[in-house]
């Protein structure tokens, strides 16, 4: 018998270069971690296989991956404050509301196809556009090349602003 293999597109070292990224910054501070619009939930896998986080995906698809924590349905912002950590790697229509829970939480967002708005941009227009809101909205932020063939391995890695006590 022969083990089934999951049909992947673009470079399928992301899911443990994410997770990389993700353990040696985030272990020790986070618990609760959700893949947000993470498709069958590859690393969602990864993360609770490889640390102790409590990792869920949050994905309105109904096909994924046996065995991890699923919650089917569409990503909203709100839904943020659950959760110590949020990921988007390539969310698609997930991408403003991921975006809008960095206001609540940290999240590393991974951008991949436009879905901000409806004006046509690059990448790097992209990128500057989500930055600009985190800038607006006086999240910190840093931008992040992870270690998987591009161009789609920029991850914008934020806090949420600092509340006054």
């Amino acid at each position: 018998m022969t083990r089934k293999q999951h049909l992947l597109y673009g470079d399928p070292r992301r899911f443990d270069a994410v997770a990389d990224f993700v353990i040696g910054r985030f272990s020790g501070s986070v618990k609760y971690v959700a893949d947000v619009a993470g498709g069958k939930g590859l690393l969602t896998r990864v993360l609770s296989k490889r640390t102790n986080f409590v990792c869920e995906l949050i994905d309105p698809r109904k096909t994924v991956l046996k065995g991890i924590q699923h919650r089917t349905e569409q990503f909203r912002a709100e839904m943020a404050d659950y959760y110590d950590l949020l990921i988007g790697l390539h969310p698609d229509d997930a991408l403003r509301e991921l975006a809008k829970a960095a206001l609540i939480r940290p999240v590393v967002l991974i951008p991949c196809c436009n879905f901000w708005d409806d004006q046509r941009r690059g990448k790097e227009e992209l990128l500057t556009a989500i930055e600009d809101f985190y800038r607006e909205n006086l999240v910190s932020f840093e931008r992040i090349s992870l270690d998987f063939k591009g161009p789609k391995n920029i991850a914008i890695v934020s806090r949420p602003k600092r509340r006054k006590a």
